[in-house]
């Protein structure tokens, strides 16, 4: 099991000038996922405690500790992320979740979406993605960016009414979505990749929403 209880790397003071990720204890599960610790990085340099539990290896009560809950991108589909899918339906009433990847699929299925397995892969490749919900995640940035793309599978466009998509790419397919009434948002894409230039800056907005 890999576990990481570091805080961030940037000084203390600029942790505390900024209001970044202090004081904010954030779980990421890891799915399994080379890209993980990319974004754990991320999270630790805008001053976060963070540990990291893989989905078959923590119990759901220990949870509860957090603040805040990392869904990491991963291999296959949700049924084979071990509690994946148990911990949102857990927690996604009184933590702050945010799904990346496997992590957004995750969050669709839990309340009622499905999948499509689409035609092009995506492995590395980046698209520009249209932002056509105002929403905290994608706050100082233009209606317009591009993003590091890494999946075969997404979210059925048909989402279920507790659900809406907040950003698409040019063929429809969603980037990113929010649940109405819970604090739970996702993305397709990796805001942990080279690829998306503003991936950072969404961490930091969902660390900072409160």
């Amino acid at each position: 099991m890999k576990e990481n209880t570091d805080k961030g790397t940037n000084s203390n003071a600029l942790v505390e000038e900024k209001g970044v990720g202090k004081g904010q204890s954030i779980l990421v599960i890891d799915n399994y996922d080379s890209f993980t610790y990319n974004l754990v990085h991320y999270l630790e340099d805008l001053g976060c405690q963070v540990t990291v539990k893989r989905n078959d290896q923590l119990r759901l009560e220990e949870i509860e500790a957090f603040n805040k809950i990392v869904l990491s991108p991963g291999p296959g589909i949700p049924d084979e992320a071990g509690l994946l899918k148990e911990i949102i339906a857990m927690y996604a009433p009184t933590k702050s979740i945010f799904g990346v990847c496997l992590g957004q699929q995750a969050i669709a299925e839990v309340f009622g979406g499905t999948l499509v397995n689409i035609d092009q892969v995506y492995h590395g490749i980046a698209t520009k993605i249209d932002i056509i919900k105002e929403d905290m995640l994608f706050q100082g940035m233009p209606k317009t960016i591009e993003v590091g793309r890494y999946h075969s599978w997404v979210v059925n466009p048909d989402l279920p009414e507790v659900l809406e998509a907040t950003s698409l790419d040019g063929n429809g397919q969603v980037m990113s979505l929010r649940h109405k009434t819970y604090d739970v948002c996702a993305v397709q894409f990796h805001p942990e990749s080279v690829l998306t230039p503003y991936g950072k800056k969404m961490l930091e907005n969902w660390i900072n929403h409160q």
